[in-house]
């Protein structure tokens, strides 16, 4: 499966949640934001925001952030940090306070064999 457009440095920020459906709006905008701060950084190449609508799967929510590089993932991780501070969201205390189950973490592409 070659594409000319796969970065092979690319790193995907992927995040699944498991959100009670009172929780959703609120999920959904803070996600947004985040989003929209994301997609102003360099190094940022594409990122897509999933709600589950069929299936038997246990995540209903999950966010997908491709980055160019390592580099530009550990440039991000400190401003995102400060904006959240900025506007007192610890999104760790929001997940717990509205029950939402997480599981995030950094993936890379598989390479073709």
């Amino acid at each position: 499966m070659s594409n000319q457009n796969q970065r092979d440095g690319s790193v995907f920020r992927v995040d699944k949640f498991v959100v009670p459906a009172a929780a959703r709006d609120e999920i959904l905008g803070k996600v947004r934001m985040t989003h929209e701060l994301l997609r102003q950084q360099d190094g940022f190449v594409q990122d897509f925001l999933l709600e589950q609508f069929s299936g038997p799967g246990e995540f209903n929510i999950v966010t997908m952030v491709e980055w160019e590089s390592q580099a530009a993932v550990d440039k991000v991780v400190p401003i995102v940090k400060a904006a959240h501070e900025r506007i007192a969201f610890n999104p760790q205390e929001t997940i717990a306070r509205l029950g939402v189950k997480a599981d995030i973490a950094n993936y890379q592409r598989v390479p073709e064999a």
